[in-house]
């Protein structure tokens, strides 16, 4: 990982590091799945690859305009930022699938690609990047679901990340909740220097619709939201 432009927070990877993040993405893609269906075997599993712009509408109001990075609108122009987080695509793609009986909850919607975020400027070894790559498992269930998999997971979790990385993990309840998060806990990595955030693990309250299953009442939807921050994982692996 090196800094080229002398700009805090954009960085050039090397080809070992790139390959090492897509081995990553692979490796949380099998165990994750595994995680998942251990605790239940009704889940179905679906990846996408949303565009990295966005309708600003989209985004979750906590964003402010000194958080995204936005364009200037010209004409008529639909308003589109580079995305902050992958979230509103993945859920606007698990609609569609729902909408058109591709498939229904439980399900989990995968993504990995870019985000970009306007962090403040802190040297490299704090890896607040302004571009960087996510991996998101949104897992849509029913909200009276009586399984809290949020839990049941992430020991296992935390076990997964300790495999790849090689150096000790923790769990610790987020010292941020979101609005749309009924709990937020992190996975932490330590690194010889720090405790470091690579994965946060929500559950989330704002998938757009209820969902219908057969004759019944529509239900409302619960999210586990797994976001990984490969970055940072390739950042500790290394270090």
């Amino acid at each position: 990982m090196e800094n080229l432009y002398d700009i805090n927070g954009l960085v050039f990877w090397s080809k070992r590091e790139i390959q090492f993040r897509r081995y990553a993405q692979e490796f949380f893609s099998r165990e994750i799945s595994d995680l998942l269906i251990f605790e239940n075997k009704s889940w179905s599993f679906h990846e996408t690859e949303g565009p990295l712009l966005i309708p600003k509408s989209l985004i979750n109001a906590d964003y402010t305009n000194e958080d995204i990075w936005v364009q200037e609108v010209i004409g008529d122009d639909n308003e589109l930022v580079l995305r902050p987080e992958t979230t509103p695509s993945s859920f606007r793609y698990a609609v569609s699938l729902i909408n058109n009986y591709v498939s229904l909850p439980p399900m989990v919607v995968e993504q990995t690609g870019k985000s970009f975020r306007r962090e403040q400027d802190q040297v490299s070894k704090n890896m607040r990047l302004k571009e960087f790559y996510q991996q998101e498992f949104q897992c849509i269930y029913a909200a009276d679901t009586f399984n809290d998999y949020q839990s049941k997971i992430l020991p296992g979790l935390v076990a997964v990340f300790q495999k790849l990385i090689g150096k000790p993990c923790r769990m610790v309840d987020s010292d941020r909740l979101p609005s749309y998060s009924l709990r937020t806990v992190d996975v932490e990595v330590n690194n010889g220097n720090k405790w470091m955030e690579v994965c946060s693990v929500s559950k989330r309250t704002d998938f757009p619709i209820q969902v219908k299953f057969g004759s019944k009442e529509p239900k409302p939807m619960l999210v586990l939201e797994i976001a990984i921050g490969l970055d940072r994982c390739v950042y500790n692996y290394f270090l």
